[in-house]
């Protein structure tokens, strides 16, 4: 079994659950994301148990600091993702979009030099296990439209808000509804 250290803050969006592995950040995701979550950690690390600790690594005042507007709180905390090789390139791949900036998924394939990987770059963003910190939020389609976010698209549009996107002129803010906490939706 693999211990895990685990808090909780409140934010915005609803409560974030910040899971670490000694200094390594392993995964962030909103509470009733829990399921999604817990799901990826077991794919990871096989049977794990969750140790409820104030700040982990301090990684908690990190993400209390982005929330307050500290953009670049976040850019230089260690994580732990696992996945295949190509999903570790998707997502390291992430954290070269600024805040304040977006992409598309077409765009992060050219970057990552395989053009025709467009939906396998977009499915890998469905399973990021670190959402804020690998900063999925920032990818849109291709029309400009802001689409799949596992934590729902209104989380994703206040997420580019907060950051200062731009976004397009005619996007509408999602409702409340559309928080989801599957890929794609």
């Amino acid at each position: 079994m693999t211990l895990l250290f685990a808090d909780r803050i409140a934010s915005p969006m609803g409560e974030i659950i910040i899971v670490t592995r000694g200094a390594m950040l392993c995964a962030v995701d909103f509470a009733d994301c829990k399921d999604r979550m817990m799901s990826l950690l077991h794919k990871r690390y096989g049977e794990v148990q969750l140790q409820a600790i104030e700040n982990p690594g301090g990684v908690s005042d990190r993400l209390r600091a982005y929330l307050a507007g500290d953009l670049h709180s976040l850019d230089t905390l260690p994580t732990e993702t696992g996945g295949t090789e190509f999903q570790q390139q998707v997502w390291q791949a992430l954290r070269t979009i600024p805040p304040g900036h977006v992409t598309t998924y077409g765009d992060l394939a050219q970057q990552l030099g395989r053009p025709k990987a467009v939906r396998a770059v977009g499915m890998t963003n469905g399973l990021n296990p670190i959402a804020i910190v690998l900063p999925c939020h920032r990818v849109i389609g291709a029309n400009g439209k802001l689409t799949g976010y596992a934590g729902g698209l209104a989380r994703k549009h206040w997420l580019l808000i907060h950051e200062g996107a731009l976004l397009a002129p005619r996007q509408e803010a999602p409702s409340e509804q559309q928080l989801s906490c599957f890929p794609n939706d």
